[in-house]
Parts: structure tokens; C-alpha cells; sequence
């Protein structure tokens, strides 16, 4: 049998800088010997790439409820296609969001039933969940000056009003859990990698070459 795998979820609000973050972990990872299966929410398949088209396209009108089941349907293959396998066969899987995404933008965001967005995170991961999940914590406002100094043309959830996002980030400043570690999203780029690195070299330090 193989040794058990890790997964990694990199979260937090809009402009955060999961991107950035999970990019140069996966660099740090297979630097230290492991070369980490890399995916994204919604995506990851042709199937999950199809719901991220239509849930982030800027003009598309969506009802709370049809979001919900989008996000759990794309989540559901990429779990069963990627995730899960990678991580039974012994990989390291590292992902830009995952289910506390959906616990805190149709739960706060929405106002979807918490018990009802339980249930369904459950059914689309198979009650599969992260080993350490890295929460990039940052003050409302940041990410769209953030995003508007990069030229970073809006979607959907962007687009969404300053208070939907304020509610976003302090839900996200508010979670408490086994294995989510909160990391400053203002700090630069590099401190937060080793802030981060730090923390999954914690979590399973049997996994990484010594240096």
C-alpha cells in the first residue's frame, strides 16, 4: 500500500493572493522532493472548466440555490476524478479553494442554510477532507484595490458589492477548525510563503527532502 497522501487548500476572499501563494508552493514542494498535483475551484476537469465558465461569467444571473449546486457538482468531479486518487495513490494534492470556499460564500455570502451547504459538501467530496487548510486573512477593501491595480477584469463574484465582501472576509477571519491555519494576506510575498511553507512542513514533515 502506498503511504498516505497530504491535501492542501489554500483559502481566503477575492484578491487574496491564493493564486500566487499556491503557485509558489507547489515550487517549494517540488524543490523539496515532492511535485504536488495542482487544481483549482470550481475546475479541474473538462466538466468542473465548463461550471467555472459558466458560474464566473460577469453577465450571467445565477439564484443562489443554482450556484450552490454548480460549485457542488464541479467539486464532486473533481474529487472523484483527481483529488481522491491522487491522494490514495500517495501524492501531495495542493488546491486554489475547496469546501469551506462554499461554507462561507453561500452560507455568509448567500444566506444558504448552513445544514443544507453541509450536507451537500459532504455528498460532492464523499467526506473527504483537507489535512491543512491555509486561510489568507485580509482587511475588506484590500482585494479590490488589489485587483483593480493589477487591471484584473472583474468577474461575477467580483462584481458583487462591497458589503457582500466585507461579510466575506470577516466570516473567513472568523473560521476555527482542525488544520486550518490563519496567515496575514498583507504580508509580502515571500514571508508568506515561508509563513505558509512552515506550516506544511509541520504537518507532515516525513514527506520533504532535508536541506
Amino acid at each position: 500500500m502506498p503511504a498516505p497522501g497530504l491535501f492542501v487548500v489554500v483559502e481566503g476572499p477575492e484578491g487574496s493572493g491564493k493564486s500566487t501563494l499556491v503557485r509558489a508552493l507547489a515550487s517549494r514542494m517540488t524543490t523539496a522532493g515532492q511535485e504536488p498535483v495542482v487544481v483549482r475551484e470550481p475546475g479541474g476537469t473538462s466538466v468542473a472548466e465548463s461550471v467555472r465558465r459558466a458560474l464566473l461569467e460577469a453577465d450571467h444571473a445565477v439564484a443562489p440555490i443554482a450556484e450552490l449546486f454548480l460549485f457542488l457538482a464541479a467539486r464532486a468531479d473533481l474529487t472523484a476524478q483527481v483529488i481522491r486518487p491522487a491522494v490514495e495513490a500517495g501524492r501531495v494534492v495542493l488546491a486554489d479553494r475547496f469546501t469551506l470556499s462554499t461554507e462561507v460564500y453561500q452560507v455568509v455570502g448567500r444566506g444558504l442554510d448552513r445544514a443544507l451547504v453541509a450536507a451537500g459538501n459532504a455528498a460532492a467530496t464523499g467526506g473527504l477532507r483537507p489535512d491543512l487548510t491555509l486561510v489568507l486573512d485580509l482587511p475588506p477593501g484590500v482585494g479590490r484595490l488589489r485587483q483593480e491595480a493589477a487591471g484584473k477584469a472583474l468577474d461575477r463574484l467580483d462584481r458583487e458589492s462591497g458589503e457582500f465582501h466585507e461579510r466575506i472576509c470577516r466570516a473567513y477571519v472568523a473560521v476555527t477548525g482542525p488544520g486550518i491555519v490563519h496567515l496575514d494576506g498583507t504580508w509580502p510575498v515571500e514571508r508568506l510563503l515561508d509563513a505558509a511553507w512552515t506550516a506544511v512542513r509541520d504537518r507532515r514533515p516525513d514527506l520533504w527532502r532535508q536541506s
